[in-house]
């Protein structure tokens, strides 16, 4: 079946995928994610392909997770529904991911780029995590992989603040790999890309792993942490309020219950 929500073809053993809900932004449903995890695994498995490339639209990678999925759920519903055993699956592809970001990578989004080896982002991308907006934290990896790359300083301001950052802060800080104009994002991105799918195949994913063996010391004890952190906040009244007001276009009314 073709996905819904997402553009699939393959270029020069680069499998390529494109976010596509565009009216909403990107905003990542769990259908999308579903369908993301299929693809990706998908392309792992053709002999094919040799690497990669994820991207979004010109306005947005993609702006978040979609809120009226989750805003009236408890954490026991939270809990049951599971939805970042989707995300495990994508730190298990095998093979390199590119990103491509351009516009907002927000939230899950941001997540999302992280999730990736390699980020290109155009000079209209920005990140942040700003789910202390919505009376939650980032569920997906947003405390962990941040702080693992732009260090505890930096990542406490942009998740306690819930700042956002431009491409070029982002460079800065060790977000992303290169900060390319607009118009080359996608020209940029799958050049590498293929550089990357014209090396060695086993090589190259054994290379992926012994780095991923070295930043990622820890993590699935600490994602597992910050879920069930996350799935909690779902028990309080500042939950409720903070994606509604998102929804209804309000400021919210936080009343530490």
């Amino acid at each position: 079946m073709e996905p819904d929500f997402l553009k699939v073809s393959i270029e020069k053993r680069v499998g390529c995928i494109r976010l596509h809900r565009p009216k909403s932004l990107n905003a990542l449903n769990r259908q999308m994610i579903a369908e993301l995890v299929v693809e990706l695994e998908r392309f792992d498995r053709d002999e094919n392909v040799g690497a990669i490339l994820l991207t979004g639209g010109e306005k947005a990678f993609a702006a978040g997770a979609d809120i009226g999925e989750m805003a009236k759920a408890t954490s026991a519903e939270m809990l049951l529904m599971d939805q970042f055993a989707d995300w495990d699956r994508i730190r298990r592809v095998s093979k390199p991911i590119v990103a491509a970001v351009s516009g907002y990578a927000l939230g899950g989004g941001c997540e999302l780029a992280m999730a990736c080896d390699l980020i290109l982002a155009s000079e209209s991308a920005k990140f942040g995590q700003p789910e202390i907006h919505l009376g939650v934290i980032p569920g997906a990896g947003g405390t962990q992989r941040l702080t693992r790359t732009v260090g505890k300083k930096r990542a406490m301001e942009m998740v306690l603040t819930g700042k956002t950052i431009s491409a070029d802060e982002a460079f800065r800080a060790g977000l992303v790999n290169r900060v390319v104009p607009v118009e080359l994002l996608e020209q940029e991105a799958l050049k590498l890309a293929k550089e990357l799918a014209s090396k060695a195949p086993i090589a190259l994913r054994l290379a992926k792993q012994a780095v991923q063996k070295a930043a990622d010391k820890g993590l699935e004890e600490d994602l597992d942490y910050e879920q069930k952190l996350f799935y909690f906040l779902f028990s309080t009244e500042d939950q409720k309020e903070g994606m509604n007001s998102f929804m209804e276009k309000r400021r919210p009314d936080f009343k530490g219950k």
